[in-house]
């Protein structure tokens, strides 16, 4: 370093940078690979501290990040369109990791497996990468938790179908499910109960007039029914006490199915409904149909609604507890609150800490906590779209509708196990037992069961939890064939929660060839001769490989045909298996993490209504907390979701 004694020295980026820049250099550093290797040594050297020059005015991350991405990562991870949907050009002083945590993530997690920069371009020392993870590492850390809070703002929705019909059948005691005949309610972010995507057409407004008139004449031919409504009754010669009577009931009905006290003035308008009804000689049956009709059309009825804080609030409010009361029914029930509920909305002492938990304890073993599998569960893992699927009838003529329906129960006895049980979610992936009756036994090889009624049955060695059941491969497969790329993709999706960017155009799918080309992996290899592909296949694929001794229909098999099936693989960080429980192993331990953060911040979008945003962060590293504290069990990761910032406030909407 004595050439820079006697003139100030550069700072050390600048002269990596102004060799970037010149074209003569990037031109050789194309063609020749060996001096991307000698400027990479040069550069770590500076990153390692060897060359002593500073700039005090950069940031930690122009000084030691960005050179790193200008040298490795940017050609690619650039322009209209970069490699994987990652742009890095544009990060010059910081990673912006309070709205872009996401981005970092996923470089991270490359850098970790070694996935960038790609195998066939030089690679750093482990010396260059270490420091480099380190740098990134410490941005993350610096993710603000302790400046103002943002619990966010669920928008104004509705109840979808599900809900509705649950919300019928607790306000008037009918189970007869009229939202069956409204419009299919919109997905986002994985859920049909997301604010922002459950718009309402003209169409349905008419559908929920007519379910609001249908109930309205059911209620009146059932008694106990009209109980629930018509509570005080007063004789017909005493004017003053029927009014007296008839605003009581309307009062009492309007608040439950508002869920909230009812107003002066809604009350007054809904009593002059009943006012003209008398006035023009209608009986009282027409009367209480008028009545629950209009309440059943009110937006208060089929909207959750949510004030927005005042200024005066800083933009943030705790949510009263009626409106709590509501979240938490929906939540955990689908359905309204329940006068036990409600009491303790009207009482103000819902909000308490350890009245909330005691509660979230009842709601957890009452029934109506199914809903949580049904609606949870059912979308997390996409059991829904089990009904739809059709494997080729001439390879599997065994799968028909009752085994399609068998396979979905099967996963959700799974699942309620681990939540009736509180068990530890990790069950999920590693549970050496499961629930079959005698025709999926059969299916499985599993003997000694017998009739149509499930049974909780020990699992041979070569199957462990949700992934090697039928329902996950069967939805994972095509019609006559596995799909190691949509088992892949399913695992990244569902489980990791790194979902892969959409394939590029242009690039044609598998196609169903013959044998004579070769087994699936060996064609699935020349599939990803196109480096496009191979980029994300070199994630997705080995997960889906591991579960190749499971057909498509999820039965077990040692050959693909004339092949012998080779179920090793290598994920991302050199971790070997030779097996699906192998693989389920890696998963459960090496990926703890990720899976519980997955399963995290599913079960808050779904409890919350909306798409989480960076601003959500720290809530979830707080449930993580609490859960890996307590053996990652269901109940306390449902109970710090409660107990969470987004989950019990909410935020104006910004400008």
């Amino acid at each position: 370093m004595g050439h820079w004694s006697h003139t100030p020295p550069e700072s050390a980026t600048d002269i990596i940078e102004s060799l970037i820049r010149r074209p003569t250099f990037r031109l050789k550093l194309n063609m020749h690979r060996l001096a991307r290797s000698a400027l990479a040594a040069l550069q770590i050297a500076i990153l390692s501290g060897v060359v002593v020059a500073d700039d005090s005015t950069e940031t930690d991350f122009a000084r030691n990040i960005r050179p790193f991405l200008q040298f490795h990562c940017v050609d690619c991870h650039s322009g209209d369109d970069p490699e994987g949907g990652v742009s890095l050009e544009s990060y010059e002083d910081s990673a912006n990791v309070q709205t872009d945590f996401d981005v970092w993530e996923k470089v991270l997690r490359a850098l970790h497996a070694r996935e960038m920069p790609p195998k066939e371009e030089p690679q750093p020392p482990d010396t260059e990468y270490e420091a480099v993870i380190g740098h990134i590492e410490a941005e993350l850390a610096a993710f603000d938790c302790s400046g103002p809070q943002h619990p966010g703002r669920v928008t104004i929705r509705r109840l979808n179908r599900v809900e509705y019909n649950n919300t019928i059948r607790d306000l008037v005691g009918i189970d007869f499910h009229p939202a069956d005949d409204f419009p299919s309610d919109d997905v986002g972010n994985g859920f049909d109960n997301i604010g922002d995507v459950l718009s309402i057409s003209p169409l349905l407004m008419e559908k929920y007039v007519d379910a609001a008139d249908a109930i309205a004449e059911r209620v009146l031919a059932h008694d106990e029914a009209r109980k629930r409504i018509v509570i005080q009754q007063a004789p017909d010669d005493d004017l003053d006490k029927k009014v007296a009577a008839a605003q009581f009931n309307i009062r009492t009905f309007a608040s439950r199915a508002f869920r909230r006290p009812v107003g002066d003035e809604e009350l007054q308008r809904l009593f002059s409904l009943v006012t003209f009804a008398f006035e023009q000689g209608s009986q009282d049956d027409e009367i209480l149909r008028t009545v629950i009709t209009a309440v059943l059309s009110s937006p208060q009825f089929l909207f959750r609604v949510e004030d927005d804080p005042s200024s005066d609030d800083g933009g943030i409010r705790a949510l009263g507890d009626y409106e709590l009361a509501s979240r938490l029914s929906y939540f955990l029930w689908s359905s309204m609150p329940d006068e036990e509920l409600f009491r303790l909305a009207e009482d103000g002492t819902l909000h308490q800490p350890e009245i909330l938990q005691s509660q979230i304890e009842r709601m957890l073993d009452d029934p109506r906590s199914q809903s949580i599998i049904d609606n949870f569960a059912g979308q997390w893992l996409q059991l829904r779209d089990l009904a739809h699927l059709r494997p080729d009838p001439t390879l599997f003529p065994q799968v028909d509708e009752q085994l399609r329906a068998d396979m979905r129960r099967e996963t959700e006895l799974l699942f309620e196990s681990v939540m009736r049980e509180n068990r530890s979610v990790l069950d999920l992936l590693r549970a050496d037992f499961s629930f079959v009756n005698e025709r999926l036994a059969s299916h499985y090889g599993i003997e000694g069961v017998t009739g149509a009624e499930f049974q909780r049955v020990d699992l041979p060695e070569n199957r462990r939890g949700v992934l090697t059941q039928a329902s996950v491969l069967l939805l994972t497969s095509n019609p006559t064939r596995t799909s190691p790329v949509k088992r892949g993709k399913w695992i990244l999706d569902n489980i990791l929660n790194e979902p892969p960017p959409p394939p590029p155009e242009g690039v044609p799918e598998l196609s169903e060839a013959v044998e004579a080309l070769g087994s699936l992996r060996e064609r699935m290899e020349e599939h990803r001769s196109n480096e496009s592909c191979a980029i994300c296949h070199r994630r997705m694929d080995p997960l889906g490989f591991g579960l190749e001794n499971f057909d498509a229909v999820g039965g077990w098999r040692d050959q693909d045909g004339q092949f012998e099936i080779d179920p090793s693989g290598t994920l991302p960080g050199d971790m070997n298996f030779s097996g699906p429980v192998e693989l389920i192993n890696i998963l459960v331990n090496e990926k703890r993490d990720a899976f519980c953060r997955c399963l995290a911040e599913k079960l808050l979008t779904y409890a919350l209504g909306r798409g989480l945003t960076s601003q959500d962060r720290c809530a979830v590293d707080r449930i993580l907390e609490q859960m890996h504290a307590d053996d990652d069990r269901f109940d306390t990761l449902v109970e710090a979701i409660v107990m969470s910032d987004p989950f019990l406030m909410r935020e104006s909407q910004k400008d």
